[in-house]
């Protein structure tokens, strides 16, 4: 029973519900992330008319004033007075703990809390805030609902100093407002930097005095409705009505909530590449051998994302010096991101300045360009007391003196190499901490591309690998989620990519190491999550959705289902049925052997907690059989389940620049009239068909005879689309064991294409044969 309660606890009653009782000695504590050290009381203290707080001066009268607010709603402000020192809660300053830990205790009559700084102050009371009722954030309070907490004694510090989000504003403009509930929700789980990616090729999003073109021009793209990768370039002269972006009051609004909230603001402003905003802007800062329109890129741009700033004009570096001159002055942040990632040198092979830069400079090698580039710019920043930051690419080149980089691409190994030279990192590896990746089942998810990072995926990560250099751990500051949003059309998309998956972050920055318990971690979001949702925040229920792993065996097929929450049940029906609580309970993997449909959901006692799968399986003559190839993913071909219009969803087979082949085996000899293959296309990520598709037939599956071909035209193959098609061989009248299938791959994609010279992905999934 009290793990069904736990499992409701997104309805609030339930969640109240977890106040109920007396909390046990050793209980676990619902509070995200996890204190360092706590044990539980017996009994409550209770927040009413007659409490008090007693602080000690005015920085923490403003925190506190924040706090007493939430309980308005009730009918009701606890006072707050400067040297009350017999308050029901006191405010006292303890210089021994170290900066951002805090010392709580809750007994029945008094609450008191210890830090040595307003930063461990504000902490002690979102772990307070985290106790109370979760309809203390919204309007639901009132009178009849006690406002209390249980009486506990936390003694809390953080484990990394950098605990951090990346919120890209660049290819979605987020809204002003949305951004600081987003800033709100981040400090009440103890995040204490945000990243902001103001710069990108979509969108240049803070105003800049000295050049006013950069958001009369560079902050409003051309509108495309296709998803982000499949959008074309813009053309000059057409309309321009999506963007927006900050003006520098915004800005220092921004800047003084976050700080209210014990949150750095860290500004990114992209350079030398993802700047095609700022080019759109003064195109006479790009090459002089670009020989195509520049305008603010729509999507990922193919050959335009190329377009970069010029190494070897000194215009460059003066507009950028300006850029960082208001940059610096507006942001009181110690640091300043310059980006430095994925930057082409394309046009600088070919630009005359550019090669004249790198003849004076006694530049060997194209690389080494940029990082004089960057080194340059670097430089500058520090003349402004201010730190570098950078991507993980700025140690492909000589590393700028002194800058802090980020470890993002894959597993985020690249920024050990600015380790061993002694350079200080962050951990945001694309891999587990990109948030645009999808966070459960794919087939349940908006689009997005890429993997899947789950919320159990960014919990049980451990920055600290066991075959590091020891010495890296102490130049480790810490850990970001990144949220891109190429894929975001309004803040709620923004905000469902974020949450739940943020909760895991913070636990993984504050929490210490060698704590991972993941049902625990469960058990304290169903509790902190409620809190998220009154703020009005949109949190997605991904966790409770199902996997599965379909996969032939000896003609038949074997279906494993599975969650990351082990706490709920998974309930099937086999008639195509929806599930309900009584339906049949899975236990172990169910074996199918024709024509079936199994629909399952996952269930907290009788209530219904994530959406309902449905697996279509209908059988033919491929339908369990064995297929033979190299490819891994080869089962997929022939079990019985169609892949989405998703081509990461696990249930395709692809072959990334290179031909395709794989061999059916029949188990025997077999009539064969019709031979069908699911084909994808996804222009926006370089998937295609094949030019064509050979099929052949063997009765001893060593000489094979032709049987049929299908050849596809050029502009069939690359026509920009998301489409699944079926390539089919009809008309066929052939007595075999084994099919053979040869696909030729089309080689790169051509010029005009959304991805102009990048090697083509093939992906098939199901063979059919009747």
């Amino acid at each position: 029973m009290k793990m069904r309660c736990i499992l409701i606890a997104f309805n609030f009653l339930f969640c109240f519900s977890i106040y109920a009782g007396v909390p046990e000695k050793g209980d676990f504590l619902p509070v995200v992330p996890c204190p360092a050290e706590y044990s539980a009381g017996e009994g409550y203290f209770i927040f009413g008319p007659e409490t008090t707080f007693g602080i000690e001066n005015e920085s923490q009268l403003r925190m506190v004033s924040d706090f007493v607010s939430l309980f308005r709603a009730a009918g009701f402000v606890p006072g707050v007075k400067i040297g009350d020192d017999r308050a029901d809660v006191r405010m006292v300053t303890n210089v021994s703990l170290p900066d951002e830990s805090y010392h709580l205790a809750v007994t029945t009559k008094k609450i008191r809390i210890e830090a040595s700084s307003d930063a461990g102050f504000f902490y002690a009371l979102q772990s307070l805030r985290q106790l109370l009722p979760p309809a203390v954030e919204g309007d639901g309070l009132d009178m009849a609902m006690d406002c209390r907490v249980p009486a506990v004694t936390i003694s809390d510090r953080p484990r990394f100093g950098y605990r951090g989000l990346m919120v890209d504003v660049s290819r979605f403009f987020m809204p002003k407002q949305n951004l600081l509930r987003i800033i709100d929700a981040a400090s009440f789980l103890k995040i204490n930097k945000l990243h902001l990616h103001l710069v990108d090729d979509n969108g240049w999003r803070l105003e800049i005095k000295r050049y006013p073109r950069l958001t009369q021009v560079g902050a409003w793209r051309v509108k495309r409705d296709e998803p982000f990768p499949n959008r074309r370039n813009p053309e000059r002269g057409e309309p321009v009505p999506v963007g927006g972006y900050y003006t520098q009051e915004d800005m220092k609004e921004i800047i003084r909530y976050a700080a209210s909230r014990q949150i750095e603001i860290i500004p990114e402003i992209e350079m030398p590449a993802h700047t095609n905003s700022s080019l759109a802007a003064y195109p006479e800062l790009a090459c002089p051998v670009v020989d195509r329109f520049i305008g603010v890129l729509p999507g990922g741009g193919g050959k335009n994302a190329e377009i970069v700033y010029c190494a070897g004009n000194d215009s460059v570096f003066a507009f950028l010096e300006g850029v960082i001159d208001e940059v610096a002055e507006l942001f009181p942040s110690r640091y300043i991101h310059l980006g430095g990632d994925e930057a082409s040198k394309v046009n600088w092979a070919k630009c005359p300045k550019c090669q004249a830069r790198m003849k004076a400079e006694h530049i060997e090698h194209i690389e080494e360009l940029q990082s004089y580039f960057m080194t340059r710019m670097s430089s500058y920043v520090k003349s402004k007391g201010k730190e570098v930051m950078g991507w993980d690419e700025l140690t492909n080149s000589t590393l700028p003196e002194g800058a802090i980089i980020y470890g993002w691409q894959g597993l985020g190994k690249a920024a050990l190499k600015a380790a061993e030279q002694g350079h200080r990192f962050v951990m945001t590896p694309a891999r587990i901490l990109y948030l645009i990746r999808y966070q459960g089942p794919q087939w349940f998810e908006p689009l997005t591309y890429f993997g899947n990072n789950t919320l159990k995926d960014v919990y049980m990560y451990e920055p600290v690998q066991k075959e590091w250099n020891p010495a890296y751990e102490n130049l480790l500051l810490g850990v970001q989620a990144s949220m891109w949003t190429e894929f975001c059309s309004k803040p709620e998309d923004v905000e469902y990519q974020l949450f739940p998956r943020l909760l895991a972050l913070s636990d993984i920055a504050w929490g210490q190491k060698n704590r991972k318990d993941w049902p625990d971690f469960l058990k304290r979001i169903d509790g902190v999550l409620p809190h998220i949702k009154e703020m009005g925040i949109t949190c997605a229920r991904s966790m409770y959705n199902i996997d599965h792993t379909v996969t032939p065996m000896k003609n038949r097929l074997s279906v494993e289902l599975s969650c990351i929450r082990p706490d709920v049940e998974i309930r099937y029906t086999t008639d195509g049925t929806e599930p309900d609580a009584s339906s049949l309970l899975y236990t172990a993997p169910l074996t199918v052997e024709g024509t079936t449909c199994i629909k399952a959901s996952t269930f907290a006692g009788s209530e219904k907690m994530g959406q309902t799968l449905s697996l279509d399986m209908s059988w033919n003559k491929a339908t369990g059989k064995k297929v033979l190839t190299s490819n891994e993913k080869g089962y997929v071909l022939t079990n019985g389940i169609r892949g989405s219009l998703r081509h990461t969803d696990f249930e395709w087979a692809g072959w990334y620049d290179q031909d395709a082949s794989f061999v059916l085996d029949l188990g025997k000899k077999t009539s064969v009239s019709k031979v069908r293959l699911g084909c994808i296309t996804n222009s926006g990520m370089a998937v295609h068909k094949p030019v064509s598709i050979r099929l052949s037939v063997s009765n001893n599956g060593k000489k094979f005879v032709p049987a049929g071909e299908i050849v596809y035209a050029p502009e069939d193959i690359f026509r920009n689309r998301t489409a699944v098609e079926d390539a089919v061989f009809e008309g066929l009248d052939v007595n075999t064991r084994y099919l053979k299938l040869e696909m030729k791959n089309p080689g790169v994609c051509p010029a005009g294409d959304v991805r102009e010279g990048q090697k083509v992905w093939m992906y098939f999934d199901e063979l059919m044969v009747e």
